[in-house]
């Protein structure tokens, strides 16, 4: 009988990526995926540290599996960035791991796990415990060669991994890593081998892609030489997004190849952080919020209709109620289509973490609510201005609320809902809205898109 796994991904769309290339290697070597937890052989936790709301939710994961295991014999593997910042610790507070897995391992993991990993002299062990973690001096990032499912209509790419820029309040440094590109020839690729299969849409992955730089024996490639390469090797109807970007590298140039190719959905994810120059400098953001604004404008006016969206963060050490009203200011300037909000939480080992005048938690909630609700305003006056437009739909997939409507996606990434059956999914449409009710859009098929 085939051994059988369970993947559960917390985190970002990086982890989802490196799960999709996990599933693919397990099935490879003859596993199988399991109907859900119970069933599993081994359950693989791949883990985010990025807040501590994240981890807190880990910790009651891997205790509802200590329940499990007085019951049923499973494996349990934590892989991932909580695994890199706690290292041996991690076994200690929780000694119901049976293997820990790091950042700089996980593409290996599978091929140790069927060598044999008590023979491995690169595992060390704890009992009957395992770690796979990368001593710092010695640590060096693989990328797998196929992360998406070729059997899916949406696939996720890594291009580049971990991240130099060290903004104060950030645990990514320090967990995944310095930059690492990957080979250009790799990506093309993967993108053919995706495009033998039914993918419709790509999404180019790392913790800021525009920081993206490989050079071959003939060729430099930067992040938007690479897109160019990309788009003259694909067909026009594919739809090519990418994550994340971060402002200070987003260049003209960028904006150009942008507005020069068909594939590249006009959505650009860019994350602000915060309206006040004091909070940015304090960040470690590296540009004020007039380089900002001056960008978006720059964007807008070669891009008109593009939709927006960023994260906002409240609630940094040293931050005042002024600073929280320039953050409304900029987003009243801007008027983003989505902002992603959050108030910060304190990592330990990031500079923020031992910075002056922490601001209380009840301040930060009362501070969050005013930005959501600036926001929702927003969001809602953008969307109406939506209404009786025409657009073309990935559909996703089938309403939870109706299982006669479809949730679509626009190249804006707009989700619309429209009549159908579950026969669509995975197809382009062409769609009218017609109507804003609450936050959702709802529109009508008026064609193949």
């Amino acid at each position: 009988m085939a051994k059988r796994y369970w993947i559960e991904t917390y985190g970002c769309q990086m982890n989802k990526a490196e799960s999709t290339s996990l599933k693919n290697k397990l099935n490879l070597y003859g596993w199988e995926e399991a109907i859900n937890a119970e069933e599993a052989d081994l359950v693989i936790l791949n883990t985010c540290s990025v807040r501590k709301t994240a981890e807190d939710r880990l910790f009651g994961r891997i205790g509802r599996y200590k329940s499990l295991k007085k019951h049923h014999p499973i494996s349990l593997a934590v892989i991932g960035c909580m695994a890199e910042r706690y290292k041996e610790k991690l076994l200690e507070i929780e000694p119901e791991i049976d293997l820990l897995v790091g950042n700089f391992d996980k593409d290996s993991f599978v091929e140790k796990l069927e060598e044999g990993i008590s023979d491995d002299k690169s595992i060390s062990s704890k009992g009957s415990r395992r770690t796979m973690l990368q001593q710092e001096a010695k640590k060096v990032y693989h990328f797998s060669e196929i992360y998406g499912d070729k059997n899916n209509f949406k696939a996720f790419i890594p291009i580049i991994h971990g991240c130099n820029n060290f903004c104060t309040y950030c645990i990514v440094p320090y967990v995944r890593g310095r930059e690492v590109s990957r080979s250009p020839m790799q990506i093309f690729g993967e993108v053919d081998h995706l495009l033998s299969g039914n993918v419709k849409e790509i999404t180019l992955l790392g913790q800021n892609v525009n920081s993206y730089y490989y050079l071959t024996e003939d060729k430099e490639y930067s992040f938007p030489l690479l897109l160019e390469e990309l788009c003259r090797r694909t067909p026009e109807d594919l739809w090519i997004r990418f994550l994340t970007s971060h402002p200070k590298d987003f260049s003209d140039h960028l904006i150009e190849v942008i507005k020069n190719n068909k594939q590249l959905c006009r959505h650009i994810h860019l994350p602000v952080q915060h309206g006040s120059d004091k909070i940015l400098a304090l960040m470690n953001r590296k540009y004020t919020r007039g380089f900002y604004i001056d960008l978006v404008e720059k964007i807008k006016k070669s891009l008109p209709d593009v939709s927006l969206s960023t994260d906002i963060m409240v609630g940094f050490p040293g931050e005042s109620e002024e600073d929280v009203e320039q953050t409304v200011e900029l987003l009243r300037d801007v008027e983003f289509e989505e902002a992603f909000t959050y108030y910060y939480n304190l990592r330990e080992g990031t500079p923020a973490g031992s910075m002056r005048d922490q601001v209380p938690d009840e301040i930060k909630l009362k501070r969050l609510w005013r930005i959501i609700e600036v926001q929702d305003e927003i969001s809602r006056n953008r969307k109406k201005e939506r209404v009786g437009c025409e657009s073309v739909v990935l559909v996703e997939g089938v309403s939870k609320r109706n299982n006669t409507e479809l949730l679509g996606r626009t190249e804006r990434n707009e989700m619309v809902v429209v009549p159908g059956n579950k026969d669509l999914i995975g197809k382009f449409l062409r769609i009218r809205a017609k109507s804003l009710r609450g936050k959702t859009l709802y529109g009508e098929v008026i064609g193949k898109g």
